[in-house]
């Protein structure tokens, strides 16, 4: 038998076969028709889910991460003096912090009234400017003119061992000049004669005091004269916390407060007591003593931790035992408060944190892309976030993810990447996979 030439002769033969159907040649070309058509679709569908399977979209990676627990830093406390009566508050660092409703981050003693000494030039200061005020740190204000009265204030106090700057004859100062006298050196004769000044009498000064003091809400506090010379001037720390925050808020005693010394017509160079001025960011308010165990400070400071924003603290110390163990307690405070802000490790650049894994088996380790530290206080805890997403390009070091590090108000973050190879799957496996391909 010859091979068919066309498709008729190809019904032909079928039509021929042995036991094959009689058909006319018409019905048997239509049936090869039919069937060629069969395998042709058959054809086309295989190769359309090959090349669909080739390019469907796999699916999302398997990512096992744990976010890696941050120990604490080592514990840290405020050092506050064991006598007297010493308080200190904070404005700032309230994530760190605990502070209670007054800013008040520590405090010892047992609250009681102590002599003030001259920390009470501070009220007297406010007091007259309260009823005097001033435009600015700089307006020099009305003009004194010290009468004989005043002048013989020098000899006066000069024999009971106080504190005394220059006031010549018919000297006139500025309102501004004259508390610059009686605050920096903390001068008792400039002390009465700016009182007198500003209310006729020292005497009428008291009542107006007291009743500045009781508007202020300084219950605790008691006032008998200008200077403080008098140890029946006493106060407790939370008075004079508030009576801190007082002073800080006035521009004229702020400014004078910060200031070293000054050069002052009549009265000479005038310098400040408190020789913290600068350190641990203090800058000011007043020293007080009266000798035997009674020496003061009355403190502010903005004090830098390295969070961004320094902190902002008025402070007590009552009742020091010199003036040099009253300047030691004062830094010691600050400093303990500084030293328990740290630096805290919380990551390393190419720690292992998890692994990325492939429904076709490949996988690689998910790593740190780089260190990270937090500044933080004492044992703050630390809150760690993971965030992960699935990868675009399965490269080594493309990004998956960040780590976040939060202790109080800081946080440190870290990308997370991929280190190692992972490979793409084989065309036998997407085709033998079709229910997870997308």
């Amino acid at each position: 038998m010859t091979a068919p030439d066309t498709l008729g002769d190809f019904a032909d033969l079928l039509n021929d076969a042995p036991g094959a159907p009689r058909s006319d040649g018409r019905a048997g070309r239509i049936a090869l028709l039919v069937f060629l058509g069969v395998v042709l679709a058959t054809l086309a569908a295989a190769g359309g889910y090959v090349w669909w399977a080739s390019a469907a979209s796999l699916p999302a990676p398997t990512v096992v991460a744990q976010a890696p627990g941050v120990a604490p830093g080592p514990a840290a406390a405020v050092s506050m003096p064991g006598t007297g009566q010493s308080v200190l508050a904070v404005s700032g660092g309230e994530g760190f912090l605990n502070t209670d409703g007054n800013g008040v981050l520590a405090a010892s003693g047992d609250g009681s009234a102590l002599p003030m000494a001259s920390i009470t030039k501070l009220i007297t200061a406010l007091v007259v400017l309260d009823a005097h005020p001033l435009d600015s740190a700089t307006d020099p204000g009305p003009t004194i003119a010290f009468t004989e009265a005043d002048t013989d204030l020098y000899d006066q106090f000069y024999v009971r061992g106080a504190v005394i700057s220059r006031m010549p004859d018919g000297l006139r100062l500025s309102l501004h000049d004259s508390l610059a006298t009686m605050l920096l050196p903390s001068s008792a004769n400039y002390a009465v004669a700016v009182a007198r000044w500003g209310f006729g009498s020292e005497d009428a000064f008291v009542r107006a005091a007291r009743s500045w003091l009781s508007a202020n809400g300084l219950e605790n506090t008691r006032i008998v004269d200008a200077t403080g010379i008098d140890d029946r001037n006493t106060s407790t720390a939370g008075d004079l916390l508030t009576l801190g925050r007082l002073a800080a808020a006035n521009p004229t005693i702020a400014a004078l407060a910060d200031t070293r010394s000054v050069r002052v017509d009549g009265a000479g160079t005038v310098t400040n007591t408190n020789g913290l001025l600068g350190t641990l960011g203090i800058s000011g308010l007043k020293t007080g003593n009266l000798g035997d165990g009674t020496f003061n400070l009355l403190f502010t400071s903005t004090l830098d931790v390295g969070i961004g924003s320094p902190l902002q603290i008025v402070g007590v110390r009552l009742g020091g035992e010199t003036h040099d163990s009253t300047d030691a307690d004062v830094v010691r405070m600050l400093q303990t408060l500084k030293d328990g802000f740290h630096d805290l490790p919380v990551g390393t650049v190419g720690d292992e944190i998890g692994e990325i894994t492939t429904a076709w088996g490949s996988q690689a380790a998910l790593v740190l892309s780089r260190g990270a530290t937090l500044r933080t206080w004492s044992d703050t805890p630390v809150s760690v976030v993971l965030d992960t997403s699935p990868p675009q390009t399965y490269t080594e070091g493309e990004v998956v993810g960040r780590l976040t590090w939060t202790a109080g108000e800081r946080s440190a973050t870290s990308d997370v990447k991929i280190s190692g190879a992972i490979d793409e799957p084989s065309l036998w496996w997407r085709l033998t996979h079709p229910g997870e391909l997308g």
